[in-house]
């Protein structure tokens, strides 16, 4: 298959999926440019560290430039540190200092991705661009565009690119995400990539050495201020080194004398507490999310039916999602989950096929009881 005359642009990033992606391209006619993005990082960088978990190093830097080179198509290297420092790291930090957990990838499609570099792609006259993503694009029978699931499982990627929409669909190509990550690699080999054996790249790419925790303590100190260990009740029972040092679920390192083994159920950031209590407190049947956004670019009018990832790993759950308005949703899930995360993200799946995404809300036991009730009526039994 040809298709002459149809330029995109591909995100490389100089790894194995970014790789293929654009040989793929190549071989199926499009004309291909490649772009890298220059992101910001932190200056230092831990040679030691197992992940090697950098962006945009200058090793990344020439194997994307010999990719490039060895598909024989052009590559241009688009500096977008300050508006990543912006919208990423800054973000990052801020939810923090808020005691969320956030997930720095999804914003990154959101404002970096698929706003940033496809405003450059389009402003090259590009007619896709195209990234190294496992996820698959379809459309329905009435044309309008369908985000699914990568066939890989185990690689999925549609849950951090849930934020887009029906124009970004309608220009972007996922060349990967029919394969799975072993075919991509022989791919690669067939190919003759140098890349066809790398590393798989880490989750926050800016930290200089994958440390979270000691960025927060350099950039962001005030994230990390001591507080109380409170039990549901009130009663303190231990001091906490931060509320961004702990996750919802967390037993471990909370340096706690008690009888029965006590989990981290919540953070309350305007008494700077971090809330304990034992295993049967820990988890809930519902949450609310804002800045919801829908695949088909509108809210249902009703309660549906959706399959519910809490997170990037988490297995779906079943639940009914009640629209609270355009950009708001209360979910109520058929059991409750033990790892619920203000700050992540919530994503709404019909089967493979993604629906929409919002980010959790942090409730109070008072709210969470006003809004089961608001819903309790509109919700399906």
């Amino acid at each position: 298959m040809t298709t002459p005359n149809k330029r995109v642009v591909v995100a490389m990033s100089g790894g194995v999926d970014s790789s293929v992606s654009a040989a793929l391209l190549v071989e199926q006619g499009y004309e291909v440019i490649g772009m890298m993005m220059k992101l910001w990082a932190e200056d230092t960088f831990d040679s030691s560290c197992s992940t090697h978990n950098r962006c945009c190093t200058p090793e990344q830097l020439d194997d994307a430039r010999r990719i490039a080179d060895k598909l024989g198509i052009p590559f241009y290297v688009l500096d977008t540190k300050d508006v990543f420092r912006a919208y990423i790291v800054e973000y990052f930090l801020d939810m923090h200092r808020k005691a969320l957990t956030p997930n720095p990838c999804i914003e990154c499609n959101r404002h970096i991705r698929f706003t940033w570099l496809y405003e450059n792609a389009r402003a090259l006259d590009a007619d896709y661009l195209a990234t190294g993503h496992y996820a698959r694009i379809t459309q329905s029978p009435d044309g309008a565009y369908q985000l699914r699931k990568g066939l890989d499982d185990a690689k999925d990627q549609s849950y951090v690119l849930s934020v887009l929409t029906q124009e970004h669909l309608a220009h972007t190509l996922f060349p990967i995400g029919n394969y799975p990550k072993p075919q991509v690699r022989d791919i690669a080999a067939r190919f003759g990539l140098p890349t066809a054996s790398k590393a798989d790249s880490q989750d926050l790419c800016f930290l200089g050495d994958g440390d979270y925790r000691r960025f927060l303590r350099e950039y962001a100190p005030e994230a990390l201020t001591t507080g109380p260990i409170v039990l549901v009740d009130g009663t303190v029972v231990g001091e906490h080194t931060g509320l961004a040092n702990y996750t919802v679920g967390q037993r471990k390192g909370l340096n706690v004398q008690s009888a029965i083994p006590l989990f981290v159920l919540d953070s309350d950031p305007t008494r700077n507490a971090l809330i304990v209590g034992p295993r049967e407190q820990l988890g809930s049947d519902d949450l609310t999310a804002h800045r919801v956004s829908w695949i088909d670019g509108s809210a249902p009018t009703e309660p549906i039916r959706a399959q519910v990832k809490i997170r990037y790993k988490a297995a779906p759950a079943e639940a009914w999602v009640t629209p609270l308005s355009a950009d708001r949703v209360h979910i109520q899930f058929e059991t409750p989950l033990r790892d619920i995360t203000p700050g992540q993200g919530a994503v709404m799946y019909d089967g493979d096929r993604v629906l929409g995404a919002g980010i959790i809300e942090r409730q109070t036991q008072r709210e969470r009881a006003t809004q089961s009730s608001l819903v309790g009526t509109a919700s399906p039994a």
